[in-house]
């Protein structure tokens, strides 16, 4: 036998694996390990330090999850505050190949929001914005699957009927600072009544962290 003449198709044997790989449909994820560290990293060295009007970290755990869980990739946070939700949100969007875009009206927090991102290693996930979200979420063209509403409370039903055209079938609309039983305060129970009368919206709340109601679209008006 001739090993010379064989060698050539070993090694394309070889090669055909690597070939076969790519072009067979057969998908390697990403390695996002060095990414995931630099998150946790900056999330545990922060975690005493959230404060202007941030949410805790147990609401954080519930929008990753929620995105990651159903592929999310089109979000949209109203309020930033200094950043800790929107990393929440952009890290798990960096898990599903998305975007987010988030808006703040306060330029002090806004210049935070977006030093938190760089250093978090989340910037090229997020389209952060200083604007007033009253003006600029009508005029938003969509479409979104996520939405994280935690800005001024008493604007919450007008941001969602603004929003709700926009909002794919299957896509989820969470609100924060929104507890079952419309406890708390008077803006809190017509919310959850509006909610809860929307006919093509299945809520439910989960009362664990700062209240977060959870609202996922089964179909159009």
């Amino acid at each position: 036998m001739n090993y010379r003449m064989l060698a050539p198709f070993a090694l394309l044997a070889i090669s055909g694996i690597v070939v076969c790989s790519s072009q067979c449909g057969a998908q390697i994820p990403p390695d996002t390990s060095a990414r995931d560290a630099r998150v946790r990293a900056f999330l545990e060295s922060h975690s005493r330090q959230w404060r202007d009007m941030n949410i805790p970290e147990t609401d954080g755990k519930t929008l990753y999850d929620l995105i990651v869980k159903h592929s999310y990739t089109r979000a949209l946070e109203i309020g930033t505050s200094t950043g800790h939700s929107s990393i929440w949100i952009a890290w798990a969007l960096s898990k599903t190949g998305g975007t987010l875009v988030t808006i703040e009206i306060d330029e002090d927090r806004f210049r935070m929001a977006k030093q938190n991102f760089e250093e978090a290693g989340l910037s090229e996930f997020i389209d952060a914005r200083l604007a007033d979200a009253h003006e600029l979420v009508p005029r938003l063209d969509g479409p979104f699957d996520f939405v994280f509403s935690d800005a001024d409370k008493d604007w919450y039903t007008n941001y969602f009927l603004a929003l709700e055209p926009k909002l794919v079938i299957g896509g989820c609309y969470t609100t924060h600072n929104v507890f079952a039983g419309g406890r708390r305060s008077g803006w809190n129970a017509a919310y959850v009544e509006f909610l809860q009368g929307l006919p093509n919206f299945s809520t439910t709340f989960d009362d664990r962290g700062g209240g977060l109601s959870i609202s996922i679209k089964t179909g159009e008006r």
